[in-house]
């Protein structure tokens, strides 16, 4: 039921908001250039990786080591207003479709992340990611990584289609108000390093096989 309805909801939004898409894609080409569309292996259903999509926000400036420049230097002020009401994550209606994603579920991160999860942890990997989720209803990247974690691991283990059809009410409102889009410490999340105590990814990885 939950994939006939994001195959078909995906489909609806994809459609209604082409035209949207399509004047995203050429703010980015005026201001940033090519490529247009930002593409990243991460981790889906059981730690599957696949690429994800998302409309480019940032430069592509490097220090003089050739270092990509900290993430508040190369975000640009479109890259900012493109962020501020999610245009970038629009597109992610194209891995909706395919199957990749889901409308709701735990966001996917980096594949990086994945040894650096314990167990508990690991459970936001037992379903399908999603374009928004539990996390991002209640508070996206204002939260630490642990609070984001245990939202994620509530979502699986309280998943339903009226969940989730509350998930995404409040989600269009959050985008409208442009809530909890920055943490207070950078423009992004800063990046995950494993949460205090064990860390064990792997046991966490090998409770799904």
């Amino acid at each position: 039921m939950k994939r006939i309805f994001d195959l078909f909801t995906g489909i609806l939004i994809f459609i209604s908001f082409s035209p949207i898409m399509v004047c995203t894609a050429i703010l980015v080409r005026w201001k940033l250039g090519t490529p247009i569309i930002f593409k990243q292996l991460r981790p889906g259903l059981y730690g599957t990786p696949f690429y994800i999509y998302k409309f480019r926000t940032m430069t592509n400036e490097c220090d003089s080591s050739g270092e990509l420049l900290p993430d508040d230097q190369r975000l640009t002020p479109v890259g900012k207003f493109i962020r501020k009401y999610s245009l970038d994550e629009s597109i992610q209606l194209w891995n909706v479709i395919k199957g990749e994603l889901s409308l709701v579920g735990p966001r996917p991160l980096l594949m990086e992340y994945l040894p650096l999860y314990n167990a508990e942890q690991f459970k936001r990997h037992l379903v399908k990611p999603g374009i928004t989720g539990w996390a991002q209803i209640n508070g996206r990247n204002s939260i630490t990584w642990e609070e984001k974690f245990q939202l994620d691991v509530w979502y699986v283990e309280n998943q339903s289609f009226f969940l989730d059809l509350k998930i995404l009410f409040i989600t269009l409102i959050k985008v409208i108000k442009s809530d909890g889009i920055q943490n207070s410490d950078s423009v992004t999340m800063p990046v995950f390093k494993g949460s205090s105590g064990e860390n064990s990814g792997e046991s966490g990885a090998l409770n799904v096989n």
